[in-house]
């Protein structure tokens, strides 16, 4: 999952990233409104984790500037503005939740995974696909109460694809969610890791089809079972 950080104290910034990245998050870093506002014209995330006290183009109006557009990606406002009066106006801004400083990482990361939940639909926090199984909150995979041994960038993957399990799933989306701007992943690559992923759910009659041109999708196939 791909996550836009926009925090200017930069210490902050690198220490929740570093927690993120071991979480499983890729994270994109972005130190002001005005950098964070370039990167979504180009790029797209699974959620952002938004300051509202930035430099330059503030908190407020980049996630004003979002709803504006249509842009649904979820937003967990991150701040030490924690009036009752604050988290209101921000939520009817078009926020999604509200956490103030100081915070918990344990929260922070409840926080995010039920926002991503509820972003693809999915309030359960087991997903499920045949045999295969998903809780989003321990981040274990298991196939018939297995649990599945798989790299982080092959879970980063099929947590992806089942978290749009009959949808398709282009490979740049998955490609942007293992990686940020500066860590390329490459189409051979990511075909590798779809093999691999094949081998290790060919049990659990979840299948990955390959669509030609679009990408791939997780789907049940029960005559596999």
């Amino acid at each position: 999952m791909k996550l836009l950080l926009v925090e200017d104290n930069r210490e902050l910034s690198s220490w929740l990233t570093r927690l993120l990245n071991q979480s499983g998050y890729a994270v994109e870093q972005a130190f002001t409104g005005e950098a964070a506002d370039t990167l979504l014209m180009t790029q797209t995330y699974d959620a952002i984790l938004l300051d509202l006290t930035l430099p330059g183009l503030k908190g407020q109006t980049l996630l004003r500037r979002l709803r504006e557009k249509n842009d649904e990606v979820p937003v967990l406002i991150i701040s030490a503005q924690d009036s009752l009066q604050a988290i209101i106006d921000h939520l009817n801004l078009g926020a999604d939740d509200y956490l103030a400083k100081p915070f918990d990482i344990q929260e922070l990361e409840a926080r995010l995974r039920s926002l991503l939940r509820r972003a693809s639909g999915k309030t359960n926090p087991v997903l499920l696909c045949g045999a295969l199984s998903y809780d989003s909150n321990s981040k274990i995979f298991r196939s018939h109460g297995n649990d599945l041994n798989l790299t982080p960038r092959e879970h980063a993957v099929l947590e992806a694809l089942i978290r749009k399990s009959g949808k398709t799933v282009s490979k740049k989306e998955l490609a942007d969610g293992l990686v940020t701007l500066n860590d390329a992943v490459s189409p051979k690559a990511l075909e590798i890791y779809i093999v691999r992923l094949r081998k290790k759910i060919e049990n659990s009659g979840a299948q990955i089809i390959t669509l030609r041109g679009l990408g791939y999708m997780l789907t049940y196939l029960a005559e596999s079972v």
